[in-house]
């Protein structure tokens, strides 16, 4: 059996893979028309990140396709529905990179609420101003998590020993009340938050979930964190409730201007997108919640548990 990487990932994966028996390829090249002639050698399964969105095209080059493995989280980059409707399997690992993010996501609060970049930016321009940066305690806090699956739960698990309080939303899941958060309904976030963290995938239901009327819905000024997906919150939207103070302060790790394969902004000259640099409101980071030393190998050997145990299956 035959494997494409088109995407770079952890050597542990190609190892494992070999030992299962499988014939691993590699695809180093940037043009679509590339990977189809490629493609047309016949694969039994590809493995991909973020490079290019494996839509129908892609699939009906390679008529001997079985699976498609996706060595991270978010799967909007995969057209499911057309895969399923070829017998195709599609897997993804967000067991191997939910604690880095949630690691991530406590930090940047944390980064926020004690003022941790603006004060270094200062003292390394020789500015101390202690009032200034007078930090605020996340114990006592309502932290409301919306999506509690993989990334919600991981995040709730590192939140949890601060003393805030933790209620998470979750349309799809019932009974999830654990150690470490309880369940919630979205009018309860609306009215308690301090604290909104997003933790969902992007579909078309969450497409601009957070715009203008989700913010002012809310009964406090908030904070809000997105270590999810960019779209699933409109920027503009976002930078006017900065402005009119309804959004506190916001940490991004992703958002909407993103290329599709996250490595670059489309449109770095956006007026919205400038403010964000330019306000001590705003925490950034390039998409890298999920990128840690640990993340990189345990997301392969996710990858690989899954594509042996269904491999266990269907011989």
């Amino acid at each position: 059996m035959k494997i494409l990487f088109i995407d770079k990932t952890h050597p542990a994966l190609k190892q494992r893979l070999e030992q299962m028996g499988f014939s691993c390829h590699f695809f180093n090249g940037t043009a679509i028309e590339e990977l189809y002639k490629v493609l047309k050698e016949g694969f039994d399964g590809i493995i991909v990140r973020s490079k290019f969105k494996i839509d129908k095209s892609i699939i009906d080059k390679s008529a001997d396709l079985r699976f498609i493995a996706r060595v991270g989280a978010g799967m909007e980059g995969i057209d499911e529905a057309y895969a399923a409707s070829r017998n195709i399997v599609c897997f993804n690992a967000p067991e191997g990179n939910r604690t880095a993010v949630g690691e991530h996501t406590t930090a940047m609060i944390l980064n926020l609420l004690h003022k941790i970049s603006v004060a270094d930016n200062q003292v390394k321009k020789g500015i101390r101003l202690r009032e200034a940066n007078r930090g605020v305690e996340l114990c006592g806090k309502t932290i409301g998590i919306i999506g509690y699956g993989n990334m919600g739960g991981a995040f709730a698990k590192c939140i949890s020993g601060f003393g805030a309080h933790v209620i998470a939303y979750d349309k799809y899941k019932k009974e999830y009340t654990d150690d470490y958060v309880r369940e919630s309904s979205m009018a309860e976030l609306f009215e308690k938050s301090d604290i909104v963290s997003l933790h969902v995938p992007l579909t078309q239901e969450t497409f601009y979930m957070a715009d203008k009327s989700f913010f002012n819905r809310f009964k406090k000024n908030i904070i809000l964190v997105n270590t999810a997906r960019g779209q699933v919150v409109c920027t503009q939207d976002l930078v006017n409730a900065l402005k009119s103070g309804k959004v506190i302060a916001t940490a991004l790790d992703v958002i909407e201007y993103e290329s599709a394969s996250f490595e670059k902004l489309e449109k770095s000259t956006h007026d919205v997108f400038d403010f964000l640099c330019r306000s001590d409101k705003v925490l950034m980071t390039p998409h890298v919640a999920g990128w840690t030393v640990e993340s990189h190998e345990k997301m392969a050997l996710v990858i690989a548990e899954k594509i042996q145990e269904w491999l266990k299956n269907n011989n």
